[in-house]
């Protein structure tokens, strides 16, 4: 499968990459500087440029089966968005259908998951412009007309695929970690191409 991954250097995101190579697909990696793309694979294609740039956006999108949005700026909050916006502008100049997004627990209906600390603390304010950017990039797929998989990972860690984590639980959910290794988040992402479950949903992932 040919797939896209905007976000393709980030801590997520270079996982998602090797994974996808791993199994065999053919993989553009979007980045704003292809020097930050280490990784060497016959079936891996770089595309350098700026998410808000339609004509960067387009090259990287065209021609592929699925896009994978895993976009972050820490507590900046102004990229996920902005990004998204740009790359569902792209999918539907191409006609690209299959999207999955990376978003956060805690936001949307998944806020009654989150503990005090994350829910006043972290989100409420250290994190606020980041929680808030999410959940406007929610809004922005949920509202599109491709097939959306929106993706609410808890927070990451380190460590190898274990597939040992809850998935699509409720928001009142209870005796959860908060936490998942970005491994298992990239195998959750890849498991999305040809699993058809979570279409047009939103599903929360966590230990």
């Amino acid at each position: 499968m040919r797939i896209a991954v905007f976000g393709a250097t980030g801590t997520v995101g270079r996982v998602v990459v090797e994974q996808a190579l791993r199994q065999g697909h053919e993989v553009t990696a979007f980045t704003r500087n292809a020097a930050n793309v280490t990784l060497r694979h016959d079936l891996l294609r770089v595309v350098e440029g700026d998410v808000y740039d339609a004509v960067s956006v387009e090259r990287a999108v065209t021609g592929q089966d699925a896009v994978i949005v895993a976009l972050g700026d820490d507590r900046k909050g102004q990229v996920r968005f902005g990004g998204t916006k740009a790359v569902l502008e792209a999918m539907r100049r191409t006609g690209v259908e299959r999207l999955i997004v990376q978003s956060s627990l805690g936001v949307g209906d998944s806020r009654p998951n989150l503990n005090f600390l994350w829910k006043y603390i972290l989100f409420g304010i250290v994190l606020r412009k980041a929680y808030v950017d999410h959940g406007h990039q929610e809004a922005l797929v949920q509202a599109s007309d491709v097939d959306w998989t929106i993706v609410r990972p808890g927070a990451f860690t380190d460590g190898p695929v274990t597939g040992a984590y809850r998935r699509d639980f409720g928001p009142h959910e209870k005796g959860l970690k908060l936490k998942i290794a970005r491994a298992d988040i990239a195998a959750f992402y890849l498991e999305q191409l040809t699993d058809p479950t979570y279409v047009r949903r939103a599903v929360s992932i966590s230990n």
